[in-house]
């Protein structure tokens, strides 16, 4: 990474946190203000119902951030999304509140998304007022939270301590920064993608504010450092291919929005409707998703219908407003070609959404790259090409150009036989754009025929002496032909 681009990164990232210990202190002192309040006066004071509205609007400022609020206590600290916050001395007594709550409670996290009412906030204020010393209890949390649902608190949820957020500022720069959030962000997503997936199937209506969460962190990540991400999504592991394929469009989905210049709130949404696009597949056998052969007549058509499955499962989500209708769209449509043929067969004549035709785009690109029970995957330049020349496929070119430009002439992944005669796997973009053709490669093979673990980083955009490049890409080649596993390599 250049000079200039870490600056900008670092702005970035100092940019984010400061806004969220600024209006985080504000949060913190009138959440535990109100807390003391309540102690000691009735909810229809005038006092406590200030403190309360008071409480609401600290919270929609940091909502307009960010659209999901995650407030995280460890020890004599509190996170307010993952930036540590720090309280100045006439704070301390609002702190005091905060953290004797939550530590009585067995309350380590508390998550609210952009949905939530006055109502909600009064509902919890009232069961925190309630909570009695029963620290060491590991199910109190769970029973504190069961209080909450029984008043219809929807948007607000309590869970048990876990690990801090790492202090990395001090020790990393922020490059590697985002890299190691980069990867937190992506196990984070695939797991709560597996979780909402196995929800639906169980006939639950998913874990959708640990999904809010997730897609907001990829968001977060995307518009600060995009590579570090898009450099993930071809460390694909077979067997949880359902899950890591949605967490892969979705982030695709996102930085194809970004290069349209979509607006954060947008990018939001759009990474919503993409991470639940596959959604009605849960409702199909699993025996039938990983089949290894060819699917039947009956059992394609049965495939077929998972649009209008991922329809049903998403209007059931509907119910607390979960869902934008725009995802419930790009569910139905995300099959669907430019010319609207393809799958499901629109009952009347219809106009695409630019959110269905983004997802389809990396929903197309991500499927033809992946290796599943019935199909070899295929190297990410050809898939590129295909989906670039031939308009049948019926991607919009415009989006496709896009993913080219975010993805680069050699996407992350292809194995290549560079001039030195060494064998390489494509790591990531050079983030300089004059460089497109000259990525940064993991070397496996050497030219003796040496396997390198771990396979060293180098940079093709390098030069040599007398202003030569040292190593240039002479040709792509077919990674099983050297027993090369490229998301092995990339791990």
């Amino acid at each position: 990474m250049t000079g200039p681009e870490r600056a900008s990164l670092t702005t970035a990232v100092d940019h984010i946190e400061s806004v969220h210990r600024l209006q985080g202190r504000e949060f913190v002192a009138h959440f535990g203000a109100t807390l003391r309040i309540l102690k000691m006066y009735p909810l229809e004071n005038a006092q406590a119902q200030r403190a309360l509205s008071q409480l609401a609007e600290a919270a929609r400022k940091l909502l307009q951030v960010d659209a999901i609020l995650e407030m995280q206590v460890t020890g004599e600290f509190v996170f307010i999304n993952r930036t540590r916050l720090r309280l100045a001395l006439d704070q301390s007594a609002s702190l005091g509140n905060v953290l004797n709550t939550f530590r009585q409670g067995g309350i380590g996290i508390m998550t609210i998304d952009e949905a939530v009412s006055r109502e909600e906030w009064q509902a919890l204020v009232t069961v925190l007022v309630g909570v009695q010393p029963r620290e060491d209890d590991p199910d109190y949390v769970g029973e504190l939270q069961e209080q909450l649902a029984s008043k219809e608190v929807e948007h607000i949820t309590l869970g048990a301590p876990t690990a801090p957020p790492e202090e990395e500022g001090e020790q990393l720069d922020a490059e590697e920064r985002a890299k190691q959030l980069a990867k937190r962000t992506y196990q984070r997503s695939v797991a709560v993608s597996k979780a909402v997936v196995n929800s639906v199937r169980m006939g639950k209506s998913g874990a959708v504010p640990k999904m809010k969460r997730a897609v907001q962190g990829i968001v977060d990540q995307v518009l600060n450092n995009e590579l570090s991400l898009v450099g993930l999504t071809a460390i694909r592991d077979y067997d949880e291919y359902t899950f890591t394929h949605s967490v892969n469009v979705c982030i695709f989905s996102v930085a194809i929005g970004k290069r349209l210049g979509l607006r954060k709130r947008q990018l939001y949404d759009l990474g919503i409707a993409a991470l639940m696009h596959d959604i009605g597949k849960s409702r199909i056998p699993l025996e039938m998703i990983t089949k290894a052969g060819a699917l039947t007549e009956e059992e394609w058509q049965m495939m077929q219908n998972h649009p209008w499955y991922g329809v049903l499962a998403l209007f059931g989500m509907q119910r607390g407003r979960e869902i934008q209708y725009r995802g419930i769209i790009t569910a139905y449509e995300h099959h669907m070609k430019v010319d609207v043929t393809g799958y499901p067969k629109p009952v009347r004549r219809r106009n695409l959404t630019l959110f269905s035709k983004i997802v389809a785009v990396a929903d197309g690109f991500d499927a033809a790259t992946t290796r599943r029970s019935y199909q070899d995957p295929i190297q990410p330049d050809d898939v590129l090409r295909e989906m670039w020349n031939n308009r049948r496929r019926g991607f919009d070119p415009v989006l496709v150009k896009n993913l080219v430009n975010l993805v680069g002439v050699y996407p992350v992944g292809t194995c290549v036989i560079l001039d030195t005669r060494e064998i390489a796997v494509v790591q990531g973009r050079d983030p300089d754009s004059e460089h497109m053709d000259r990525p940064v490669v993991k070397v496996v093979l050497t030219v003796d025929g040496e396997y390198l673990n771990p396979a060293p980083s180098v940079d093709l955009s390098e030069l040599g002496p007398g202003g030569r490049f040292k190593r240039s890409i002479l040709k792509v080649t077919n990674p099983a032909k050297y027993d090369i596993k490229p998301g092995d390599v990339l791990k």
